[in-house]
Parts: structure tokens; C-alpha cells; sequence
């Protein structure tokens, strides 16, 4: 009788083993994937590291700041870099984006001159890509 029962509400021999192969199936599916993932993203040292740094900031008057920063590429990269200026209450009044010629230099030094909309407190700079 527990074997009709077990028919009439699906749980057979057959039914459980292929319920397990399909979740072995899946479980294998995705542990190929997260690898696969993982080796692509993670493991890839292909990509050119950019680091800056801020050496600091002049605030010229109460529309403009120098802004001085060091950035370190790959050599013969040209890069662009975005300088931001920001008020007291860290609200950006100014921003440019600079165009850095490629160079056999690793390590270089950059001073930028930032129109502002108000009085800036600070300048810094935000972020830099390769071009």
C-alpha cells in the first residue's frame, strides 16, 4: 500500500534519482561558471594599474584653485584625469578634466588650475583612466 502511495504523490525510485542527477547538474553547472568567473576577473593581470596621490592645493581666489597631484601609468599610456574643487560643505564648485600626454616617465607631477562657480576650500583630484 506505501508503494501506491508513494506513485500517486510522485515519490518513486526514478522520480528521486533523477531529482538528484538534475541537482548534481546544477550545482556542477555553477561551480564551472564561479571558476570561470573567478579566472577572468580575479586572476587576469592584464589590466595597467593607475594610482594618483594628491600633493595638495592652492585656493588662488574665490573663483579658482591650483591643484596638485602626482599620477603613476604604464609608460606610453596617454591618460585623462578629472580634478575636482570642493567647498566647506565637501559640494563640488569646480571640476576639469585634464588631457595627460603619453610618457617614458612612470611617476609624473601635475599642477592644474581650476575655475570654481564659489569659494573653494579644497582641491583634489578624483579619478584617472586611460585614454
Amino acid at each position: 500500500m506505501s508503494t501506491g502511495l508513494g506513485e500517486r504523490y510522485g515519490r518513486t525510485r526514478t522520480r528521486t534519482r533523477r531529482d538528484r542527477v538534475i541537482l548534481w547538474s546544477v550545482g556542477a553547472a555553477f561551480v564551472v561558471v564561479f571558476a570561470a568567473w573567478v579566472v577572468w576577473a580575479g586572476l587576469d593581470g592584464s589590466k595597467a594599474s593607475i594610482e594618483t596621490r594628491d600633493l595638495g592645493y592652492t585656493v588662488v581666489d574665490d573663483h579658482a584653485v591650483s591643484v596638485a597631484f602626482e599620477v603613476s601609468a604604464p609608460t606610453g599610456t596617454p591618460l585623462s584625469c578629472a580634478v575636482q574643487a570642493l567647498n566647506t560643505d565637501f559640494t563640488i564648485v569646480g571640476w576639469k578634466v585634464v588631457d595627460l600626454p603619453p610618457s617614458t616617465d612612470y611617476t609624473r607631477t601635475f599642477s592644474e588650475t581650476v575655475r570654481t562657480s564659489g569659494r573653494s576650500e579644497s582641491g583634489l583630484i578624483y579619478r584617472c583612466w586611460l585614454t
